[in-house]
């Protein structure tokens, strides 16, 4: 018997094959399984996001069509032991993530066992158990899931993005598997406002958040940990814009209306290379350009976690956004700059225990529709009887993250309402702050813009004087 245990992660967001299960379900099953089918391992581990898609009020009755095709298939016949999570459960918006954790196992696996998180003790498995829990979850045990604080969400109110995690002894050696879904970038204008953005450090707040959590967990112990879901990542998109507006001329278009405020940028003879607006981010040579290497220096969104995270080299195009026409599977959407936003990371101590040179890291249906985001796969060989390697408490560096994150105002803000007025060949956003808690002596000067002009509703500003004042946004991006 092998001493290795090949593992299969995969990490994909499925918003978009639950909008259009007709055209995408079925192109999509045939990529996950022909991957798996030539990986063969001896355990899966699948995690997705927007289970359900983005309207699941009406889509989510084809999340069990989806999970009755994946374990039906011929693919899928030795793996005996399966484990399924699906939090469908959207009318509690205390506790909804709209997240999926799938876990096969293969029959070839001498022992398995899972953690209960209720009783901290293990639970053996059972060759030919399956565990397909769905709905309301919160009482499974077997699971832990949390969404993040709400005065995390960027919108003051609740989302879709939390965690779910399980831990697992694969023939002795004990790993947590997470599954994770960071926020979004609401507007590209208020992104190219600087690096990191609001958004990012939104990101940056939540993440550290969760991994803390894991290693100040004294009830079940800190265990070395595979973190992969939709992170979110976007390059650094000031940096992107001025890379590629290099000689040329911006320039916004005469229309008042805030939802058409674009910024062009043009070359020499009048034509038109890039343009951005809200949620706009097209180039002249879109279908190519964001597939090129030097993209890739802008993805510095875990730099200030390098000692926390590790990642095996990206040798992929980033994941998103793809198109979801058929008809045009290799090609991005014009909507949002190209990101590296679905990630397989792990805590340090892993390397210790996977086979170090057996390793794949790459994207699953490169050439075929899977919706605007393209599943991303790791497969390692995990090593044998390595226990529960130790890990520490809480990293100094995620300390010194998480104190700046508490200690930035600028998490305490929203931005919304972007204007864009164009100085040189920057972008620069006139933005509608909303305070969520009072973190500043003088909170006028807190709602000032890069300019130093002030921005808010009139009715807003009367109240600015005052430490206390709670300012509510009136509509959401």
């Amino acid at each position: 018997m092998d001493v290795h245990t090949k593992v299969l992660l995969v990490t994909a967001n499925v918003g978009s094959l639950f909008e259009d299960p007709e055209g995408l379900l079925q192109t999509w099953l045939h990529e996950f399984l022909s991957k798996v089918s030539y990986i063969q391992p001896k355990f899966l581990a699948l995690h997705l996001q927007e289970v359900g898609g983005k309207t699941y009020e009406k889509s989510m009755e084809h999340v069990q069509e989806f999970i009755r095709c994946l374990c039906d298939d011929s693919v899928m016949a030795a793996y005996l032991s399966v484990h399924a999570y699906l939090d469908e459960d959207f009318k509690s918006a205390e506790h909804f993530t709209a997240l999926g954790n799938l876990y096969f196992a293969h029959i070839d696996i001498v022992s398995l066992k899972i953690w209960n998180f209720l009783t901290h003790n293990w639970e053996e498995q059972i060759q030919k158990d399956k565990h397909i829990y769905c709905g309301n979850i919160e009482t499974i045990a077997t699971k832990e899931k949390s969404k993040f604080p709400q005065n995390y969400f960027p919108e003051c109110k609740w989302s879709r993005k939390g965690f779910m995690r399980t831990r697992w002894e694969i023939n002795g050696t004990v790993i947590d598997l997470v599954n994770i879904h960071l926020f979004h970038d609401a507007s590209n204008l208020v992104a190219c406002e600087s690096f990191p953005s609001v958004y990012c450090k939104t990101r940056r707040r939540a993440l550290v958040h969760t991994i803390e959590r894991f290693h100040s967990d004294e009830k079940n112990g800190s265990v070395p940990y595979f973190l992969f879901g939709d992170f979110n990542f976007r390059c650094d998109t000031d940096g992107v814009v001025k890379e590629l507006t290099k000689n040329l001329n911006p320039y916004r278009a005469d229309d008042t209306r805030i939802e058409n405020n674009k910024v062009h940028y043009r070359n020499s003879i009048g034509d038109t290379v890039l343009t951005i607006g809200k949620k706009e981010f097209s180039h002249v040579d879109h279908k190519l350009k964001f597939k090129e290497d030097w993209l890739k220096k802008y993805d510095r969104e875990l730099e200030p976690l390098k000692d926390t995270l590790d990642e095996y080299p990206i040798n992929f195009c980033p994941t998103y956004p793809f198109e979801e026409d058929p008809h045009m599977p290799m090609d991005y959407m014009s909507t949002r700059c190209p990101a590296w936003c679905d990630r397989i990371l792990m805590s340090p101590q892993i390397k210790e225990m996977v086979v170090i040179d057996e390793w794949k890291y790459g994207m699953i249906g490169e050439s075929a529709c899977m919706g605007d985001h393209k599943p991303i796969y790791l497969s390692v060989r995990l090593k044998a009887n390595k226990g529960s390697a130790h890990i520490p408490y809480v990293p100094e560096s995620l300390k010194v993250l998480g104190h700046e994150a508490l200690n930035d105002d600028s998490l305490w803000m929203e931005q919304s309402n972007t204007d864009t007025c164009c100085s040189s060949n920057s972008l620069v956003a006139n933005t509608h702050y909303i305070r969520m808690k009072p973190v500043s002596t003088s909170p006028s000067e807190d709602m000032k813009d890069k300019n130093g002009i002030l921005s808010c509703k009139n009715e807003d500003c009367k109240s600015l004087d005052n430490d206390n004042a709670l300012l509510l946004k009136e509509t959401t991006v």
